[in-house]
């Protein structure tokens, strides 16, 4: 019997199980994992987000595993074939996969040959031929032989019987399992180029005679190869053995005989014994074996892809913010001109135009001389500047710009722009922008995105921020439900100003959805700036659940409560205030007294409410109250006359930031349009086996030019700028297969998304099989 879903969490995560069992209830109460890691640590014992969304996960997948062991249990149980050894077997199987292998036999199915045969009363014939081999094959059938039952003759008989014992072979769960784990550590991955395909399908070619192990490959080279195969450019094998052993018994059929007794012993029986054993592995369980491994694989590489895109995701989300700035935004073009918006400190819209610098009408003097007034007239301190087609000429104009305007201390900042085009056509963006062109409302968002890179790309779905590999092959629900759980947790660990943010970025705070989000705004809008986080209380439909899952993240500066403008949580402010009466002092002296803080002792005010983590929590909170978890903002600066792949020479040192971060390694804007990659192998003098170790998506990087492939535009970079270009270059070259094909969406260079759908569904219908 298997133990507790709480007990089995609890092992898995390393807790006791009364906090499994604490955090469960609070999750299905309706707490979020944000609330419940911030404002809940006594009762869980201080779990940590990470592992409450492990927790959650897990308790999602081991309730959908005993909801599916109970219809089996149920429809076992109504076919009358329930023993006490079955139900057991079904009580004991501790993953989805093996309870439908325990479950194969007895899953309602088509009529299969071996079911005919068994209609036809053949099975007592497998049974003496599996059991008794002493007899000859064809004498023991003669008997079966009958036109009444649609067995013709002997050879009739004896395909029955082989059929039975196929089916028998491979509905065994625990040989099937035993075969399984043994072909998954013995068995490779081929793939090979279809005839007529190799220049349509030219970024394949790493893949065109390729092989590998399963346990070798890793998740980035999986998702190339079934895309290979599903642009019908690759054909993909498994190869369960070395090939020089095709035409000997194979390991997997010494297994089966193992299990049913059969061996060679000259007898009338045993040939044809080993032959229906043969039969039976390269005809049906390797079939069946085969889809399970690269469903296996799939899972597995798509579970490292969603891992990778979400880790790069709250990387970018937790970007520093360049603060409240008045900006102007600039998202870059040539025939269509380079559009213009200016948003001031609050992100408001204050100007909007277009300007046409660069070819075919190249009006740079003009251009200049619009951007020179629309900074002087708005004061504007900041530049961004889209990282898109034309980013670097506009560059150019920017720096011109600054130049011109000394006295003014402008910074110019080149920003990603990945989404914003998406964010232009929201309906979201019609209603926020509604009297703007959808092409103003990019350099809007691009503008925004400086100033507040969270609270502008909230707006936009996270899948076409485009900081993933392979995005668009994955499962759109899996994808959609990690990322979410991703922009919840940066939202609510930054907080949000209640008086300024958009419904977008109030719908991810904790109890808020985006039916509250819009009554917040709407109340806000009617009767003015919050003044006090009870006030939230007024709000429609915003009931005491809401409010105690929302108010904690919630900041008012300058209200009616200095503690409203803190992560203190409105529930602990009699903690704050017995606090102060204590110190004898009053909440304004108290906030940011680093040293009178750090001299109170929390032990000193834990009691039967508070305990020794939320006391914790809330002194360190008063001490910098309402503080961005944010790093300090800090640009890149490009190499002036590097501006295109011709531009690249080897041995350059150049600056970049860091765009993408992928399992083989890391992708970084050099400012020439093309990203380039730093294999993992050249991001450090030491092993590193995820590059997440060395960067992050937003990191000033300084790297080395190793290789330009021109033709192919791959740019091969090394952040060992002490490499000697030549050797290093040919270390990496293997890199290329890890980096191809690669579909990316980020500054507007992304290549066209592929389309939906798996190679794992045409490997399914191939084998005339459904999903297990």
């Amino acid at each position: 019997m298997l133990p507790s879903i709480q007990a089995r969490i609890a092992t898995e995560l390393g807790v006791k199980e009364a906090q499994v069992a604490a955090a469960t209830e609070l999750l299905d109460g309706g707490a979020t994992v944000p609330f419940i890691a911030r404002y809940r640590k006594e009762v869980t014992g201080s779990l940590d987000d990470a592992q409450l969304r492990t927790l959650e996960e897990r308790l999602r997948y081991l309730r959908e595993l005993e909801e599916r062991r109970k219809v089996i249990l149920d429809s076992v149980r109504e076919q009358g074939k329930l023993d006490d050894k079955l139900e057991a077997a079904i009580m004991a199987a501790d993953s989805k996969g093996r309870l439908e292998d325990i479950y194969l036999p007895y899953k309602p199915k088509r009529r299969t040959k071996a079911e005919i045969a068994k209609e036809a009363g053949l099975e007592p014939l497998a049974d003496l031929l599996l059991t008794e081999p002493q007899h000859d094959p064809a004498a023991s059938a003669a008997p079966y032989v009958s036109a009444e039952k649609n067995v013709a003759d002997v050879a009739a008989a004896l395909d029955g019987a082989r059929a039975i014992l196929v089916e028998r072979f491979a509905e065994n769960a625990d040989l099937i399992g035993a075969l399984r784990e043994e072909l998954w550590a013995n068995g490779r991955l081929k793939s090979t180029v279809r005839e007529g395909k190799n220049e349509a399908g030219a970024k394949f070619s790493d893949y065109f005679d390729f092989a590998e192990a399963f346990t070798k490959l890793p998740s980035h080279r999986v998702l190339a190869l079934f895309r290979g195969e599903r642009e019908e450019v690759l054909s993909i094998t498994v190869e369960p053995d070395d090939p020089a052993t095709r035409n000997v018994v194979s390991a997997y059929e010494l297994r089966i005989m193992r299990s049913y007794g059969i061996s060679d012993q000259g007898r009338p029986g045993d040939k044809w014994l080993a032959e229906t054993v043969r039969w039976a592995w390269r005809t049906k369980i390797f079939v069946t074996l085969s889809i399970d491994l690269r469903l296996r694989l799939w899972g597995a590489a798509e579970e490292e892809a969603v891992r990778v895109f979400a880790s790069n995701l709250r990387d970018l989300l937790l970007a520093a913010p360049a603060g409240a700035r008045p900006t102007l935004g600039l998202d870059p073009g040539f025939r269509t001109g380079v559009k213009v918006a200016v948003v001031d400190a609050t992100g408001k819209v204050v100007d909007t135009t277009a300007i046409y610098p660069h070819e075919p009408q190249r009006r740079w003097d003009e251009s200049l001389a619009i951007l020179t007034n629309l900074v002087r007239k708005h004061k504007v301190e900041l530049i961004a500047i889209g990282n898109g087609t034309a980013s670097r000429e506009t560059d150019k104009l920017a720096t011109e710009l600054v130049k011109g305007l000394a006295d003014l201390k402008l910074h110019k900042i080149v920003v990603s722009e990945a989404g914003a085009s998406v964010y232009s056509a929201s309906a979201y963006a019609s209603e926020e922008l509604p009297e703007l062109d959808v092409t103003l409302r990019g350099a809007v968002s691009i503008a925004r995105r400086l100033q507040d890179p969270l609270a502008e790309l909230v707006k936009i779905d996270p899948k076409s921020i485009g900081v993933g590999q392979y995005q668009h092959d994955l499962s759109e629900f899996k994808l959609s439900r990690s990322l979410g759980a991703v922009v919840e947790d940066c939202v609510n660990g930054v907080g949000v100003d209640l008086n300024t943010a958009s419904v977008p970025l109030l719908s991810r705070v904790s109890g808020i959805g985006q039916g509250l989000a819009h009554s917040i705004v709407s109340y806000r809008n009617e009767h003015g700036p919050f003044r006090s986080r009870k006030a939230l209380k007024d709000v429609p439909r915003l009931g005491p659940k809401a409010f105690e899952q929302c108010a904690g993240f919630l900041r008012i500066t300058g209200g009616e409560d200095p503690l409203d403008a803190s992560a203190v949580h409105p529930e602990s402010y009699p903690l704050v205030r017995r606090i102060l009466e204590a110190t004898k002092s009053d909440i304004h002296t108290m906030i940011g007294n680093a040293t009178a803080l750090r001299a109170l002792s929390p032990k000193s005010f834990v009691d039967d409410k508070y305990g020794l983590p939320t006391v914790t929590d809330i002194l360190r909170e008063l001490e910098k109250p309402g503080r961005d978890p944010r790093p300090a903002f800090k640009t890149a600066e490009f190499k002036e006359g590097v501006e295109t792949l011709n531009d690249l020479k080897q041995g350059m040192v150049l600056e970049g930031v860091v765009t993408n971060v992928a399992a083989f390694g890391a992708f970084v804007d050099i400012g020439v349009h093309q990203d380039g990659l730093v294999h993992v192998s050249a991001m450090s003098k030491t092993f590193v086996k995820d590059p997440r170790e060395v960067v992050k998506p937003g990191d000033i990087v300084r790297v080395k030019v190793l290789d330009v492939d021109k033709p192919r535009k791959r740019i091969s970079l090394t952040l060992r700028l002490d490499d000697e270009v030549g050797s290093q270059a040919a270390r990496t070259s293997g890199a290329s297969r890890d980096a191809v094909p690669k579909q990316r969406s980020f500054g507007g260079q992304g290549q066209k998304a592929a389309a939906q759908g798996g190679a794992l569904a045409d490997a399914l219908r191939r084998a005339g099989l459904g999903t297990r």
